[in-house]
């Protein structure tokens, strides 16, 4: 007879959390090996609570979870990075938001996905530090997509199967591809894309981050990238998320656009 383990330890960074009772947390976190997990930190919220600092909404910390009958329980909690500027900035708190509400969104429950628990801890690392934060929202946009199974073809038609030219091209965001202009010109359902704004996308698809943080866009080009990314996110999850709504709004108080 097999028994299922009763006590786990854990990497998680936490996601989302909510109040639960009175004095517990109810947390949706990511782990390296479990994938996307919903815990309870009991008394998680009394001051006196061990755990209280260490369950911080986007921490990345080492948990130690007993297994519940409907949900685990976060018995130990270590912080190994707070990433204390994404809660002591509230363009970048927002920033956070999006990156997590966009795992959450993409991610069933208990789907292992190693390395995009790597990704968003690096996207919240780069987050605390980066000038240009849309950069770092497309940038992690594009190579989340490539790890749950949407990322956007931008070098082949896949109408004609042909090498996409240096020319006004085509997004069809149901193909989850770029169009040729011969071949999207009159297709139902695609946008034009313009050929900076091709080249940026295939430039963050392609590139390592280290590389990306040096590109300098122009208001314009980052607009248009931003409306492509929503337009393809938006079509494949079915809704929009709501902190992007936020993001726009804030951005607009601050005078950045």
């Amino acid at each position: 007879m097999l028994h299922r383990e009763r006590v786990y330890r854990t990497e998680a960074i936490v996601l989302r959390r909510t109040d639960f009772g009175e004095a517990d947390r109810l947390l949706t976190a990511f782990t390296p090996g479990r994938g996307k997990l919903r815990l309870i930190a009991k008394g998680a919220r009394k001051p006196t609570s061990r755990k209280s600092g260490h369950v911080e909404l986007f921490s990345h910390g080492q948990f130690l979870v007993a297994v519940g009958r409907d949900l685990d329980i976060v018995t130990q909690a270590e912080t190994l990075e707070p990433f204390l500027a994404l809660r002591e900035d509230l363009l970048r708190t927002t920033y956070a938001y999006y990156v997590a509400e966009l795992a959450d969104a993409f991610m069933a429950e208990q789907d292992e996905n190693q390395p995009l628990f790597v990704l968003i801890k690096d996207a919240f690392g780069w987050l605390c530090t980066a000038r240009d934060l849309p950069l770092v929202a497309r940038y992690y946009e594009l190579h989340l997509l490539g790890l749950v199974g949407y990322q956007p073809q931008l070098f082949i038609c896949v109408g004609c199967q042909k090498q996409l030219e240096p020319e006004v091209n085509y997004l069809s965001v149901g193909e989850g591809s770029v169009l040729c202009r011969k071949c999207g010109y009159d297709r139902v359902g695609t946008v034009e894309l313009s050929v900076s704004v091709l080249k940026v996308l295939r430039f963050l698809q392609t590139r390592e981050w280290e590389t990306c943080r040096l590109l300098r866009l122009s208001p314009a080009s980052h607009a248009e990238v931003e409306r492509t990314m929503n337009h393809y996110i938006t079509y494949h999850l079915e809704r929009k998320l709501k902190s992007v709504d936020f993001i726009h709004r804030l951005r607009r108080q601050m005078g950045l656009g």
